[in-house]
């Protein structure tokens, strides 16, 4: 799969709070909590910060929006981008895979069909690992989470 590669505008303030504002599209597991603590490499909220339902986007911070690689997520994902405030900078989407598979045909059109009114689109891989674990920082002590983790900042940034 394909990476768009258009990073945060460098005017930004991201001083005020976190450099990035996670939504997840269709709740909170343990891919989101990964992808957050992925993203905040600091910890504690630094980088970035998982937003609640309704609530505002930091000043400064990029809007990342969080599903699974599913026909459900896609049509989650689907519904929030064409709710998404035309004023608002546009998201980042981060896919996470919910299988050893790429993602089924309709997630992928659909997906691409949104790909005009995102900033760009992040893949996290399957990770196996995920399953074994009960706390995100727990994750990043694999191998292969850690990789994916440096894959996923370089991408958002642009490098």
């Amino acid at each position: 799969m394909t990476t768009n590669s258009v990073a945060p505008a460098g005017g930004r303030n991201t001083t005020v709070g976190p450099r990035y504002a996670l939504i997840p599209v269709h709740g909170y597991g343990i891919a989101v909590a990964v992808a957050a603590r992925m993203l905040d490499v600091e910890g504690g909220g630094a980088t970035a910060r998982v937003l609640n339902a309704g609530e505002p986007i930091p000043l400064g911070a990029w809007p990342v929006l969080l599903a699974e690689s599913t026909v459900y997520g896609a049509v989650c994902v689907e519904r929030t981008v064409r709710a998404w405030h035309p004023q608002a900078p546009r998201p980042w989407l981060v896919l996470a895979a919910d299988a050893p598979a790429p993602p089924p045909p309709d997630a992928r059109y659909r997906i691409r069909a949104l790909q005009s009114r995102l900033a760009g689109t992040a893949y996290l891989p399957y990770l196996p690992s995920l399953r074994a674990v009960e706390e995100p920082e727990a994750a990043l002590e694999h191998k292969d989470v850690k990789r994916a983790a440096e894959k996923l900042r370089r991408q958002l940034e642009g490098k």
